[in-house]
């Protein structure tokens, strides 16, 4: 009887601690997930982001918990573990590149390189983010094109996103002849750029020539617009400078081949 209740005093002591490992493993694996849940709030992150992240974080603590609860009462936890980290390094080699546009997903809708609207160009395609979701991402072309992107593909290169300042600047290349009066060309290069009124003040546009070309003398032409404004003033700077050109006599130089014919005398 002494035995007995030795026996009973000892493994009832083991399962009581199991017990509190469990219920304050519990507490604590809900309080971290909420923790996490919080964090990733405050960046704003999505929604569906913030549920999954938080409940991945709950269940693996939960794990543990349970494995350390079963070791409490003397049960071989080796076998678990084992077994727990084969299936994950299974599941990890099978989902080896869902799992990295996973992670990049997070990463992108954590830090934020772009939002949705923003125009942008990720792995070679430009065009307006439409959706950001957990494994892809999707733009919508400047001919209104749907592409789906992977978001290892979008966190693996370079992100150009064009919508990210408010202002952006215009370059334009505006070639005249060498035969032009340049000063003159400036000069109406000056009051074409100056008349729109998109282009801003500050900074100032630039108008300057930048290279003495094969057949021509070539200004380069960069104002600054608001992004929004950025292709209305570069189709219609083109189209006016070549207007004003015309009606100023300034001659824009094209490809052109000169033909020599010699007429070779006939000694037969």
């Amino acid at each position: 009887m002494e035995t007995l209740g030795n026996m009973i005093l000892y493994y009832g002591f083991k399962v009581l601690m199991a017990i509190v490992i469990l219920v304050v493993g519990k507490y604590v694996a809900k309080w971290l997930s909420k923790t996490v849940e919080t964090m990733m709030r405050k960046k704003e992150v999505d929604v569906a982001i913030q549920h999954f992240v938080s409940a991945l974080v709950y269940y693996a603590l939960l794990v543990f918990v349970v494995i350390a609860a079963l070791g409490q009462v003397g049960i071989q936890t080796a076998s678990f573990i084992a077994v727990i980290g084969a299936a994950g390094l299974a599941v990890g080699l099978a989902l080896q590149g869902s799992l990295a546009n996973f992670a990049a997903g997070v990463l992108i809708l954590m830090f934020k390189p772009f939002r949705v609207g923003d125009f942008v160009e990720v792995a070679g395609v430009a065009g307006a983010v439409s959706k950001i979701l957990v494994f892809t991402t999707e733009l919508n072309t400047g001919d209104n094109k749907r592409v789906i992107i992977p978001n290892g593909q979008v966190m693996g290169g370079t992100i150009t996103n064009f919508s990210a300042n408010d202002t952006r600047r215009v370059d334009l290349i505006m070639g005249i002849s060498y035969g032009d009066d340049i000063d003159k060309a400036k000069a109406v290069l000056q009051e074409v750029v100056s008349a729109d009124e998109r282009v801003l003040q500050d900074p100032a546009p630039t108008i300057a020539v930048v290279e003495l070309a094969d057949s021509s003398v070539n200004f380069v032409v960069r104002p600054w617009v608001n992004k929004a404004d950025y292709w209305g003033v570069y189709f219609g700077l083109t189209e006016a400078v070549k207007k004003r050109f015309d009606q100023e006599g300034i001659s824009i130089p094209f490809p052109q081949t000169d033909v020599h014919l010699h007429k070779v005398a006939d000694n037969t």
